[in-house]
């Protein structure tokens, strides 16, 4: 793995995978990880207190969290020191103020007993196109994750190509489910939660935001119905 800096800012490579990227003094990434925390903004604000990383990477999707969220507890787990270590060099990690957890995703979950308003599973393994979620997904793990989202909050998944059976196992978790496609990105983001969550009310909410509405071009909200 390694840090590479492009003219788009600094880029985290994982197993010849983009895995995090930062530009210094500023939020917004433009793509998946402005997705992945998006929803945030469907909550009120008295409901982001708490928020889960699952695959904390280099913080990036912690990052907008904090942006969103600037009061709240954020845990990251991340299993592999060395990207903790990498991305407290050159990510800033440190300064976002996140609980980093070094730790195995599921075996977290199978412990941790908190209570999240969003729960945020970007877990991934293989390397270049062979990325896919683990074995352990979805499993049992998006059942573990699930149940450490508090009454009224939202788990996300970044899928790819197991979008299908993520999809099919979040349906029976929760009353409600979206979905976020970012153009160019094969990524496709799951947003559970409970009865009332709509596509139009996440998308207007985006489009409000200082911090995201810039990403709002390449985003599409769709309401997934049961």
């Amino acid at each position: 793995m390694e840090l590479r800096e492009s003219r788009h800012g600094r880029e985290l490579i994982i197993d010849d995978t983009f895995a995090s990227w930062y530009e210094p003094g500023r939020v917004a990434t433009g793509s998946v990880w402005d997705a992945l925390v998006a929803p945030l903004l469907v909550l009120p604000r008295a409901r982001r207190r708490r928020v889960l990383v699952l695959g904390l990477g280099g913080g990036s999707a912690a990052r907008v969290a904090r942006a969103l969220a600037p009061s709240a507890r954020i845990v990251g787990v991340e299993r592999d020191p060395e990207v903790i270590r990498l991305a407290r060099r050159g990510f800033d990690l440190d300064e976002i103020g996140v609980e980093v957890v070094e730790d195995d995703a599921r075996a977290f979950l199978e412990r941790d007993r908190g209570r999240y308003d969003l729960v945020l599973d970007d877990v991934f393994v293989g390397s270049g196109d062979a990325v896919r979620k683990p074995d352990w997904l979805p499993h049992p793990g998006t059942g573990l994750a699930a149940r450490r989202v508090a009454t009224g909050g939202l788990l996300v998944c970044n899928t790819l190509d197991e979008t299908a059976a993520v999809a099919t196992v979040l349906r029976t978790l929760f009353p409600a489910l979206l979905r976020i496609d970012v153009d160019e990105f094969d990524n496709r983001v799951l947003v559970a939660g409970p009865r009332g969550l709509q596509a139009a009310a996440l998308r207007r909410a985006v489009a409000a935001n200082p911090v995201l509405s810039g990403t709002l071009p390449r985003l599409r909200f769709r309401t997934l119905t049961a």
